[in-house]
Formats: C-alpha cells, structure tokens, sequence
C-alpha cells in the first residue's frame, strides 16, 4: 500500500527552525553550499533554500522513492538543489565528482525516515504486516528477511542485544530459528508473533511495542547503519570549510554515542596534558556549539510526535583538521560503493 500525498504533506522536519538558527552563521557567506545528508522527503533542504536565497543544497539519499519525491518538492528551486543517489558516508566522492572542494554546512537527520514507516510493504514498521524488507535502498542488498533465515542462532542474538539493546535477545533468536525449520520467515506479522511469544507478559506492558527493539535491529543490520555513520561523521567533518558547521540529529543512544565521540575528538586537545602550551598544531579542529545533546521542547513534540527521541548536536569547523589528529576511520580502505546517479 502506498501513499499517494505529495512529500510536503506526508513530511514534518524535526526541529527545523534549531537546524535553521545553528546553520544560519556559516551559511551566511555568498555562495554557500550544503550537504543534507540524508535528504529524505526534503524537509529539512526545503526550509534551507526557503531561509537562505542564496545557498545551495545538495542532497544525498540511498532511497530512489525519496529522491523522487524530494525532487518533485524541490523542482521550484532550479539548480540551488541537487539530488544524489548515495549513502551518506559517500558525500567526499560525491562533492569531488561534483566539483565541490568544501562545503559551509552538513545537516544528517538519522534513523529511518517518515517515508520509510508510512510505506508499508517496505517493512520497516512491525504495527502493520509486509514483507521482511527493510532495505532504506530498495534496490540492492540484504533484505530482513535474508537475515532471519540465514544468520545462525548466536548471530541474531547479538545483532538484537547490540543494536536494540534487547534483554530477551537470546529467547527471540532461538524462536525464530526454530520457526524457520518449518518454513522461511517472510512476514513482519510473523516476526511480530515470534517476538511477542518470546517475552514474559509481565515484560509486554513495559517499554513501549515489545518489537519495537528487535525491528530497530534489523533495520541497522540490513542497512549497516552503524558502521556506515562512523565512516560519515569524520568524512562529513572533512568536507566543512573552516567555519563551516555541521548538524546531527540522532534518534536511539548508539547512533549518538557516535556523533558525540567523533564532535569530542575534534574539540580536544591532542597535546599532552601536563605542556604549559599548547602548541597550534595540537589545539583542537572543532568548537562544539551545542551544549551536550539538545531535546524537542513541549512545543516541537506537539508539532511533531516523531521528534520525541531526538538528540541534536552542532560543531563548527575552527581549522583545518592536522594529519596526526585524523580519525582511523578515514584511513581505512572504502567498501565497494552504489553506482550513483544525479536525479535534479
């Protein structure tokens, strides 16, 4: 089942005015150019191209159902948006083939997006029965489905205690192999069941949908979520020019232990902490502009539900980033990349 409402119906942007007021100061230069990251519907771009007649967006987005739509959301601002069909730890390659050499803003608004929930025969919610999918890219893959019916009983388990923080990981994982002797999982109703049978009735009441967990698993497993954001954030950080900021809303505590790992490492200090100067060469990239994690206020959470578990951070771009204080993950050789296309 699919909704038909073009994007700007279906979409609200979380926090899109915060987003709007930390980017304001770096993309106030004539002839700025930012990266959303994780274009989704376009809200988020759509309210940057509003607010800042002269920027340009260029957005990236594994999702070809959402590059569409955004396209079509965007098509009244000409050339200042440029869609892309790439993950968001590919925005290095992308700016190179697009002539970019730095950018004055990156936004990354995480987690799976409206678009994706509300598409039910994508898979991603466990309120509704569809295929085991979730794949935010469509079109290629391993779908959750892959996952169930092949990963052995120990695999699961982990992939459901580290990625949703499941405490009756174990329990699920043997249920579903169980189940799948008798016949290959191909529904989420069928997950939904298996989970739901797997946890106390006392634990069922707590805690919000007892599949809530498991499915936030699957769905970073399939799309490697993890491990694609810690190549992302140090390559999206490199990407700013000095003075540039970048913006980053996470939406679970592992996502955000990432961002706030990777905005600390750049604003501290490589010096050893008994030098009475700290020499240039040592002081630190970033200046982190928020304090700590920023939440959704009463206000935001009645605009938008979905905003409930946002965790917002900014940094901005000081100087260049010195070669000794590089992160490892910029040096590791790059996985085999989508093939991309430009799509407006």
């Amino acid at each position: 089942m699919s909704d038909e409402r073009p994007a700007d119906e279906r979409h609200v942007p979380v926090l899109l005015q915060r987003c709007l007021d930390l980017l304001a100061p770096a993309l106030a230069v004539e002839g700025a150019v930012m990266v959303d990251s994780t274009l989704g519907m376009g809200g988020h771009t759509e309210g940057v191209l509003t607010a800042f007649p002269h920027v340009r967006v260029i957005g990236l987005d594994r999702d070809t159902q959402a590059l569409e739509l955004a396209g079509r959301r965007l098509e009244r601002f000409g050339d200042r948006f440029t869609g892309v069909h790439a993950v968001y730890d590919e925005i290095r390659e992308v700016l190179d083939e697009l002539g970019v050499p730095a950018v004055q803003g990156v936004l990354m608004d995480l987690g799976v997006s409206s678009l994706q929930l509300d598409e039910v025969d994508r898979g991603f919610s466990y309120a509704q029965d569809a295929p085991l999918d979730m794949r935010m890219d469509a079109t290629q893959g391993t779908t959750a489905a892959d996952v169930l019916n092949t990963y052995d009983e120990r695999e699961i388990a982990r992939i459901l205690r580290v990625y949703g923080e499941e405490r009756f990981a174990p329990r699920i994982a043997r249920n579903i192999v169980a189940a799948r002797t008798k016949a290959p999982l191909t529904r989420s109703g069928e997950l939904v069941d298996i989970i739901r049978a797997s946890i106390p009735a006392a634990h069922r009441k707590v805690g919000g949908h007892p599949a809530k967990r498991t499915f936030q698993a699957l769905r970073i497993e399939v799309n490697g979520e993890l491990e694609t954001l810690e190549r992302a954030v140090p390559e999206s950080i490199e990407a700013l020019g000095v003075g540039g900021r970048i913006v980053v809303e996470a939406y679970q505590s592992l996502e955000d232990r990432i961002v706030k790992q990777a905005f600390a490492a750049g604003a501290t200090t490589s010096a050893p902490p008994d030098l009475p100067v700290v020499p240039e060469t040592h002081t630190p990239y970033l200046r982190l502009v928020t304090r700590g994690a920023e939440e959704a206020d009463e206000a935001e959470l009645e605009l938008n539900p979905r905003s409930a578990s946002v965790r917002l951070r900014a940094a901005e771009r000081v100087r260049p980033t010195p070669a000794h204080m590089r992160p490892r993950t910029l040096e590791q050789p790059t996985r085999p990349r989508s093939t991309r296309r430009r799509t407006a």
